[in-house]
Parts: structure tokens; sequence; C-alpha cells
């Protein structure tokens, strides 16, 4: 089994989005995987002269290794977190060294549009940005998301805020 996330110093301070609708994906690809070499086998056993090779059924399994292991990671780590300090978006591969970090302080706006994106502006004039898919998040926690989102920029500055 993989390791896990790491804790978190503060869990009830922060919002965790994985990519669940990506887990659900691999691990429905990695059962058809094993199906395929269930399938396989059992053909081979029920006919008087095998139609393939004695290892043909083992094909499958590495992919199935696979797709079951990718399925695993979706659903463990994070895709995005909201924390009191901004917004973390981690990338699908080599998250420790393409993390981005975006403090509130920075960002001018964001939201989330009809098709399923985050969109963060970085200026007043929303010239620059980042934009995230949120199709590796469940559509039933991508209203949750939205919301959050929403409340966080319709929120009024405390004292200890810095200005844009």
């Amino acid at each position: 089994m993989p390791a896990g996330p790491k804790s978190v110093a503060d869990p009830h301070k922060e919002l965790r989005f994985t990519r669940g609708a990506q887990a659900s994906l691999f691990a429905l690809l990695g059962a058809v995987c094993c199906g395929a070499t269930v399938a396989i086998l059992l053909i081979n056993l029920l006919l008087s002269e095998p139609l393939t090779p004695r290892w043909w059924p083992l094909v499958p399994l590495p992919a199935a290794a696979l797709f079951f292991r990718l399925a695993i990671r979706c659903a463990r780590h994070a895709y995005i977190i909201l924390t009191p300090l901004g917004i973390e978006i981690f990338p699908f591969f080599k998250a420790r060294d393409n993390l981005q970090v975006l403090y509130w302080s920075q960002i001018a706006g964001a939201e989330v549009n009809e098709r399923d994106q985050l969109v963060i502006h970085l200026d007043e004039a929303r010239r620059s940005g980042v934009v995230a898919s949120l199709a590796p998040i469940p559509a039933g926690r991508r209203a949750l998301l939205a919301r959050a989102i929403e409340g966080r920029m319709n929120r009024e500055p405390d004292e200890g805020d810095s200005p844009h």
C-alpha cells in the first residue's frame, strides 16, 4: 500500500478536494482488466483445446495493478486545497515539484465557470491568472468547491489581511 498523505496540523481549517472522479475511472479500468483475465482463463479452461497460450490470462494483470494503484493515489491525495492562506493546486505528476500556491492576498477574484473550471484572476483587469479543470473532482463536490470559493471571495477583508 502506498504511503498516504502526511497529517495536517489544523485539518479543520482547510477544505481538501481529491481526484475522486478520476479514481473511480481508474478503478473501473482495473476491474475491466481483471475481468478480462478471468474471461480469458475461463474460456481456456472450458474448451478442450485452449485458444491462447497458458500465459495469456496474465497479460491484463499488470495494467490492472497500475490502474488500481492510480485509483488509490487519486482517492487519497489532494488536488485542490483551500486553506486560510490561499489555494493550493496539486498537479497529477510530480506534485511536490510543481505545486502551485496562490495566496488570498494575491487573488483578485476566483470563480467556478459553467465549463467546470476554477478560474483564478490575479489582477483586477482579469488578464492573468490560473485555470484549473474540475473534471477530476466528483460532480457533487464541485458545487461545494464553488460555494467555498464564492464565500471566500465575498468575505470582507479582516484588519490583518493585506490589501490586493
